[in-house]
């Protein structure tokens, strides 16, 4: 069964003698071969590595390290590679490997001479400090470990206690000698034939885990060595129970498994993350006081349920559109959540499918402001520019248009109401951060709803106006809690700060009402119809902080808003819904996932904005011209002309 969100197996911290409970990856990472690195030891350590090994010689009286004796320099000792700066951060750390250090670490020697000789002189060369080697004197010291030429079981005790022993699963043990194995070894190549790609054939894989299961049952953990690298590996032995991972690229496996609990989801299993929040420190102006991802409330309990549209029941006409926007949401992120929810997904019961891209002017990768603008406007537009010329000239917006033309118009975001996206539906600049500037469009009155948070933008501007009672000269009602948005009659702005929290299960239906709530508003506002439009916002902010938890949850409660508004097209028969993303962020790729269980896993390739093309789902009366493949300008373009 595969251990999707364990910490780690605590059988190993009541063999090795430390608390792994706070052990900075959920994996015991061994640098294989460790002394070929540039700089053996320290390489591997600078990523706190759990585990070293080094292959010895004795060498007239001295403990060599090398791979081969032709490959032996006298200078690269035990003692100069790995005694000597084992010593010295432990004396800087106060007895432990690092400050906050809550175990420590393990030299495993590989003795490739004569098994006596050599023993006797790492006994005299870790002998001098037992306060570093020994753990009946420190807690906290370094485990060492003797495999290759080791000695024979019924040799164990002519050494020293705090010398362990590298098991071999062939080999029968006293229970005296069993206390001192500390680990199980084996060559990979034992049990299965694998490179590394794809999965293993079933049959060698059940006896690889018959190997795993035999080390546990005697509390052991489990190493394979002639192991392949790299991603695969690393989530392919992480579920298959396997406690040290052999590796010889200690970069990319820290970087692996240091944040592993943010590359796995699964709605019903309770988080690995203990605590803390993940959040990308560089957002944008007007989202820098989102407080983050609460790590320990990432899950669900239940999936969420899906809507399946009434094909055929819609006529030909498009009185009402509802334009979704997800933020950073691209294919993978829908992907991912279509897998966390057991494969299923509003968004994917719809049946026409284009694509869209997105390229900003003068630059291949856009950000929210451009795309957000073309969305907005059918023009392309420079980044951080909000619908708007590059020389500051305004270019009308969907807004615009449809209030023009008598309808009733509403803009509502799971986010700042002045961020990119939904600024560019009302606002004009050449600036993105330009909040004051770009807010004071809403005197116009234009929009008949706007809702989101940012009272920061209303109270705390930096023109220092009373905006809020401008607002109110305006026109508009002013409110704090979205859930009264139904509860008003008139033009209303509502900016309710719940909107910049991140979704958690207690708030997974906030966006579906708030959007359920803002039609029934814009309905009563015009008898010509409405425009609405509806920003999932906060998958960006899950992409840009590499969290797959919080863009699968994100991405589900904007799913809800989506079939609140297929709903409510069903009923209406007159209403054209187009679904799409403004970007992908994040760079999202898939590795692996059960289709049963709801397990998805996935890493994030930068923590930025990517040109990937988006999937844009549109249904009801004049659906169909969404399909194909087009610039994201399209999508405002064909919008005007279903409107007669």
């Amino acid at each position: 069964m595969k251990r999707i969100f364990a910490t780690f197996l605590t059988l190993a911290s009541v063999l090795i003698g430390m608390n792994l409970s706070a052990q900075e990856y959920p994996v015991l990472l061994h640098s294989h071969n460790d002394y070929w690195r540039p700089a053996p030891f320290w390489t591997a350590y600078s990523y706190k590595l759990y585990s070293y090994e080094a292959d010895v010689y004795l060498v007239d009286g001295v403990v060599c390290v090398a791979h081969d004796r032709e490959d032996i320099k006298p200078e690269n000792n035990i003692e100069s590679l790995y005694i000597e700066p084992m010593v010295s951060v432990y004396k800087a750390n106060g007895g432990k490997p690092w400050e906050d250090a809550k175990h420590g670490i393990q030299l495993m020697v590989d003795i490739k001479d004569e098994t006596d000789p050599t023993m006797a002189a790492l006994v005299e060369a870790f002998g001098k400090y037992p306060e570093v080697f020994d753990r009946s004197v420190n807690p906290y010291g370094v485990q060492i470990v003797i495999t290759g030429n080791f000695p024979d079981p019924e040799d164990f005790d002519k050494w020293p206690a705090y010398m362990g022993i590298d098991g071999r699963f062939d080999e029968e043990y006293t229970p005296e000698q069993f206390e001192r194995v500390v680990m199980f070894s084996a060559p990979l190549s034992d049990y299965v034939r694998w490179n590394g790609k794809g999965t293993m054939i079933p049959e060698q894989e059940a006896e690889l885990k018959k190997a795993i299961d035999k080390a546990h049952s005697m509390n052991r953990p489990v190493r394979f060595w002639g192991t392949p690298e790299y991603e695969t590996m690393y989530y392919t032995f992480y579920n298959l129970g396997i406690d040290f991972i052999n590796t010889d690229e200690p970069e990319l496996a820290s970087v692996f498994y240091r944040d592993y609990a943010n590359k796995n989801f699964q709605i019903g299993a309770a988080s690995s993350s203990q605590g803390g929040v993940t959040r990308f420190a560089n957002l944008d102006k007007t989202t820098r006081d989102f407080a983050g991802f609460q790590n320990d409330k990432l899950q669900l309990s239940k999936g969420v349920e899906v809507y399946e549209p009434e094909y055929g029941k819609t006529g030909k006409k498009v009185k009402n559109v509802i334009f979704l926007i997800g933020d950073g949401f691209g294919l993978n992120q829908a992907t991912a959540a279509y897998y966390a929810n057991k494969g299923a997904l509003t968004i994917m019961n719809i049946n026409n499918i284009g694509f869209q891209v997105n390229n900003a002017l003068g630059a291949f990768t856009t950000d929210s402001a451009a795309a957000g603008s073309a969305l907005a406007t059918g023009e392309s537009h420079a980044n951080r520019h909000i619908s708007s010329t590059v020389d500051g000239q305004a270019i009308p917006s969907l807004s615009d248009f449809f209030d023009e033309k008598g309808y009733a118009v509403g803009v509502m975001t799971l986010g700042n109401v002045a961020d990119a996206t939904p600024s560019a539906f009302y606002g004009h600049s050449t600036e993105r951060d330009n909040a004051d500037e770009i807010t004071r469009y809403l005197l116009d009155g234009k929009l008949d709803l706007l809702c989101g948070s940012g009272m920061r933008e209303f109270t705390r501007r930096n023109d220092g106006v009373d905006f809020v009672g401008e607002l109110k000269k305006a026109g508009y009602a002013f409110i704090t809690d979205a859930s009264q948005i139904d509860e008003q009659n008139g033009k209303v702005i509502c900016i309710d700060e719940r909107m910049d929290e991140a979704v958690e299960e207690s708030t997974l239906e906030f966006l579906a009402d708030a959007t359920r709530d803002a039609i029934d508003l814009l309905q009563d506002q015009s008898k010509k119809g409405f425009f609405l439009m509806v920003e999932g916002a906060k998958i960006d902010y899950a992409g840009h902080a590499k969290s797959l938890p919080g863009s699968v949850i994100e991405t589900l409660s904007f799913d809800l808003a989506v079939a609140e508004a297929l709903k409510f097209a069903d009923e209406d028969g007159e209403t054209l819904v187009v679904v799409t993303g403004d970007h992908e962020t994040g760079g999202l790729v898939l590795l692996d996932g059960n289709a049963e269980t709801g397990h998805i896993m996935g890493t994030y390739v930068t923590n930025d904005h990517t040109p990937a093309m988006l999937p844009v789902y549109s249904y009801g009366p004049g659906s169909d011209k969404f399909t194909g493949t087009y610039m994201n300008t399209e999508i405002a373009r064909r919008i005007k002309e279903m409107i007669k």
